[in-house]
């Protein structure tokens, strides 16, 4: 390891447990380099590099002709990110109490442990089911159970062939097994410009070059997809086509037959995430429908259900199936035994229909109450009204990693632009807020607070 990066890790120890001791703040500017280097003796041309050193490793984010700020808390445990090189995610479990989430977007409902707990009941006093459900399972789960997460995930004309169909323990497992099985370390993985955070930070821990591909209005760009895939071949292409996280867009119909035949074209494997396509109750047919043998398919139960209790699917084509199959086994991904029974149950007894019902009510409540609160005061809304998260471009004077400080300072937690930024370009200064998680009695003061905190500008925002 060279000078600059013993020095670099040394420096983005010190940041991040000054950050989580919370005697630094997100967004707060960094000395400049040329500080620096007079600080610590070394060549001007040497703090450079820490500073680009720090950004690789996302604990800081440099914006040119504005500085270098500091980005939220990192998990810097022993052989993590940093100790690879590699950009971590917020480490959002460290949150203290009383901090209003408006970064994680799970939603559990206070109804909802009474409508599943029947189920189990009913699970737990039969004995050979109970005693099925505590043994090993495998991928491929049990016919009931392809047969019922087909019907679960059945939409727009389309149902998956239940032979299709392979369990993990979650969906971000079934991600992992996917990209694992698909792209070897070093090659290249296409993702949306704005894309799931985890999705992201997957692809780099598994040692995975992602590569940003353009959006529009209407998702992903074919013509960025081609362009990306002539210039050095893509292994695998990440995408979103309904109710995409974080910017809240679904693909129209023309652009997924156009992505469709492109795949087909090329050649090229996309994973499509369809995780929140359950809000939208009219969703269309997935990609998946339109280029059966290029794309696989992956959902869960973590929104629809929880995130305590879940369960995930890969739609998978035939081709690929005991491949992914050997990944999620080899990965220690597939999806437990009781977590399959109980999935099962709730599917088959019409509980996850009855909750979705629910959570469609819901987030479109909370949805319209942030439009309200927010759209209303002239601040620039995106996304979809169906959606539990919404995109909030920031007034002017404000940056996004300022923002987030400032919030955190009212015990807010929100997501800045940079989380889902694939690549090394400016990321915009905007916010994600997630609304699923609060109570619905804290969502309203929250909200209210970013209002009057954005209105007000970066002046009074209390950040240095």
């Amino acid at each position: 390891m060279t000078d600059f990066r013993l020095l670099a890790e040394r420096y983005a120890t010190e940041l991040t447990a000054d950050l989580l001791a919370g005697r630094r703040h997100p967004g707060e500017r960094l000395p400049t380099s040329r500080d620096f280097a007079h600080r610590q003796g070394i060549a001007p041309s040497t703090a450079s590099r820490v500073y680009a050193e720090l950004v690789r490793r996302g604990v800081a984010v440099g914006e040119v002709g504005r500085g270098t700020f500091l980005r939220a808390p990192e998990d810097s445990a022993p052989g993590g990110p940093a100790g690879h090189g590699l950009p971590a995610l917020p480490a959002r479990e460290m949150k203290p109490d009383g901090i209003t989430d408006l970064e994680v977007n799970f939603c559990v409902l206070p109804e909802q442990a009474a409508l599943l707990a029947p189920a189990l009941a009913r699970l737990a006093a039969d004995p050979a089911a109970l005693t099925e459900a505590m043994l090993r399972a495998e991928a491929r789960g049990t016919a009931a159970c392809r047969a019922a997460a087909a019907a679960l995930l059945a939409r727009g004309g389309w149902t998956p062939e239940p032979e299709r169909l392979l369990f993990a323990g979650r969906g971000q497992q079934a991600l992992a097994a996917v990209f694992s099985a698909l792209v070897p370390p070093g090659e290249r993985i296409g993702f949306e410009a704005m894309t799931y955070t985890m999705a992201k930070g997957m692809a780099l821990r598994l040692g995975l070059q992602p590569v940003p591909l353009a959006m529009d209005a209407h998702g992903l760009r074919p013509d960025a997809l081609l362009a990306a895939h002539r210039a050095h071949p893509l292994r695998l292409v990440y995408l979103q086509s309904e109710l995409h996280n974080p910017l809240g867009i679904t693909m129209p119909p023309a652009r997924r037959q156009e992505l469709a035949a492109l795949l087909r074209e090329l050649g090229i494997t996309a994973v499509e995430d369809a995780v929140y396509a359950f809000l939208a109750e009219d969703a269309g047919a997935p990609l998946a429908a339109l280029a059966p043998e290029h794309v696989v398919l992956v959902d869960s139960l973590s929104k629809r259900v929880s995130p305590g209790m879940t369960l995930g699917f890969l739609v998978v084509p035939p081709a690929l199936r005991h491949r992914l199959a050997a990944a999620l086994r080899l990965g220690g991904w597939t999806a437990p035994g009781f977590a399959l029974a109980c999935g099962r149950a709730w599917i088959e007894e019409g509980s996850v229909a009855e909750l979705v019902r629910h959570k469609q009510q819901d987030a479109q409540a909370r949805n319209a109450l942030a439009r309200q609160l927010l759209g209303e005061a002239g601040l620039s809304l995106r996304g979809d009204p169906r959606a539990y998260h919404l995109w909030l471009d920031l007034p002017g004077g404000w940056r996004a990693e300022t923002f987030v400080a400032a919030a955190a300072r009212r015990r807010i937690a929100v997501s800045p632009a940079a989380e889902f930024t694939v690549g090394s370009g400016h990321a915009p200064d905007s916010v994600r807020l997630a609304l699923a998680a609060p109570p619905a009695a804290a969502l309203r003061p929250a909200l209210e607070t970013l209002r009057d905190l954005a209105l007000a500008g970066p002046e009074a925002g209390g950040v240095e």
